[in-house]
C-alpha cells in the first residue's frame, strides 16, 4: 500500500524515514511512504489518484490543508473543528479528512507540563487552527502578518508561545532571547539540531518541546488511522535525528 505526503516545497520532511522505519518495524513490508511534491493547481488531480487501487491514504501540508477540503467525501469531528486537513484514509473509493496535528500539538503540551495560562501562537494557517484546539480554555493571541511586528511583546506577556510558521527551519530566530515567554515554548518546525527557539528557551532555563515531538505524535496517529495497528513510536522517533 502507498502513502504519502501531499504539500509544496517539502523536499526537507523527515516523515518518509519515520514512517517507512514504523512500517518495517510493524511488519508491513508492502506499505511504503513517499513524498508527492504537488503545486495548488495539480491538487486536484494529485487528490484523485489517492482514490486508486494500492492506495491507502496521505498526510497533507503546507500549501494544501485548507485547499483539500472540498476534494475530499467527508471529515471527522476534529477536522471540521480546525478547519483543516493534514490526514487523509481512503475508505473503497471514499476519501475521509482528519485532523492529526491536534494530536501532535497536545503531546507537545504534556511534554512541556503545560497547565493553562495566556498562550501566544505565531501564525494564522492550518497548523495554527490546530493548535487553537489543542489550546482549548486558554487566554489565546495571534501573531499573524497584520501584527508580526508586535510578536516580541506579546510573547513576553505570554506563558506560552506555540510556533506554527515555517521560520526555524534555515536557522531564523522567530523570536530574540529577551522576547521569550513566562515559562514554556512549543515549536512545530523541526531540524537536525535544533531550532533557534527552542535552543534559546531551553537556555533560558523554560520547558521547550520541538517540531521532533509533534511530528512522531502525528504521525502515529497517522500510522493507526491506516492500518488500524499500534504504532511503533520507538521506531519512529529512532528514525529521526536528535
Amino acid at each position: 500500500m502507498l502513502v504519502g505526503l501531499l504539500g509544496h516545497r517539502i523536499a526537507y520532511s523527515a516523515s518518509p524515514a519515520m514512517q517507512n522505519a514504523a512500517f518495517r518495524a510493524a511488519g508491513l513490508s508492502d506499505w511504503s511512504y513517499e513524498l508527492f511534491d504537488v503545486a495548488p493547481e495539480d491538487l486536484p488531480a494529485a487528490v484523485s489518484a489517492l482514490r486508486l487501487p494500492g492506495r491507502a491514504g496521505a498526510n497533507v501540508t503546507i500549501p494544501h490543508k485548507q485547499a483539500v477540503i472540498p476534494l475530499l467525501d467527508e471529515l471527522d469531528g476534529t477536522a471540521h473543528q480546525v478547519g483543516a486537513v493534514n490526514f487523509i484514509r481512503r475508505d473503497g473509493e471514499r476519501l475521509l479528512g482528519g485532523n492529526t496535528d491536534v494530536a501532535g500539538v497536545r503531546a507537545a503540551l504534556e511534554e512541556v507540563g503545560w497547565d493553562g495560562g495566556r498562550a501566544l501562537v505565531l501564525g494564522r494557517g492550518g497548523s495554527a487552527k490546530a493548535a487553537a484546539v489543542a489550546l482549548a480554555g486558554a487566554e489565546l493571541q495571534y501573531a499573524t502578518r497584520e501584527n508580526w511586528e508586535e510578536r516580541g511583546a506579546l510573547a513576553r506577556a505570554s506563558d506560552l508561545v506555540v510556533n506554527c510558521t515555517p521560520l526555524g527551519r534555515q536557522g531564523e530566530a522567530v523570536l530574540k532571547p529577551s522576547e521569550l515567554p513566562r515559562q514554556a515554548v512549543v515549536d512545530l518546525v523541526y531540524a537536525g539540531g535544533g531550532t533557534p527557539l527552542v535552543a534559546a528557551a531551553r537556555a533560558a532555563g523554560l520547558a521547550a518541546a520541538d517540531g521532533w515531538t509533534v511530528l512522531v505524535a502525528q504521525g502515529a496517529a497517522s500510522f493507526t488511522g491506516w492500518t488500524s495497528s499500534p504504532a511503533p513510536l520507538g521506531a519512529m522517533r529512532a528514525a529521526l535525528p536528535s
